[in-house]
């Protein structure tokens, strides 16, 4: 299989994995709901976001719509350096590794642009997708986050208490790969 194959497999499913699993929980999840997968270390739990890590917020309407804004131009620049990379025929972990990155970055797009208007509110209900009366509006969605990882939880601490989704992994296992072969990913010009 071609590298530019391997490139957009990827991207094909990670994408497909992210939003299936997204569209799922909130079909299925109330707002604040969580399942208990494996003993208390592993757990489904539904929450939203407005689009920065933790949770973090700024700017209201405005600095969402420049946040979304941001991330479409930078997965520009992502693809182009995905393209780049494959024209150079570079090792195919460092391919996967950004093509996940990718990934991730279109997964979190999409619920950013989109959800606001496809789905209503996921307060006190299961939401419904393609309603009648949606929470937001373009470009104003809110990410859906469920994988819940709290390894240690004592009375005043939880180690790992990030609650993130499939597209945050992706980014994450793809820039852990591009650590693992930054020699391949980051070659040295020969003087």
């Amino acid at each position: 299989m071609s590298k530019k194959n391997i490139a957009i497999l990827t991207i094909i499913l990670a994408i497909l994995i992210d939003q299936i699993s997204k569209i799922y929980i909130k079909t299925t999840f109330q707002l604040g709901e969580e399942v208990v997968v494996f003993s208390d270390w592993f757990k489904i739990h539904f929450t939203e976001n407005n689009g920065m890590a933790w949770g973090f917020e700024f700017g209201g309407k405005a600095g969402k719509l420049f946040l979304t804004l941001f991330r479409v131009v930078a997965v520009s620049g992502i693809g182009y350096w995905l393209w780049q990379t494959i024209q150079r025929k570079t090792h195919t972990a460092v391919i996967i590794a950004i093509a996940l990155i990718l990934a991730g970055a279109v997964g979190n797009i999409i619920d950013s642009v989109f959800y606001g208007v496809i789905f209503d509110s996921s307060y006190h209900n299961v939401a419904t997708l393609f309603s009648d009366k949606p929470y937001g509006e373009l470009f104003h969605g809110k990410v859906v986050d469920m994988l819940y990882f709290p390894m240690y939880q004592g009375e005043n601490f939880t180690f790992f208490n990030a609650i993130f989704n499939g597209a945050d992994a992706w980014i994450s296992i793809g820039v852990a790969l591009l650590f693992l072969f930054n020699k391949e990913a980051f070659p040295k010009e020969e003087k």
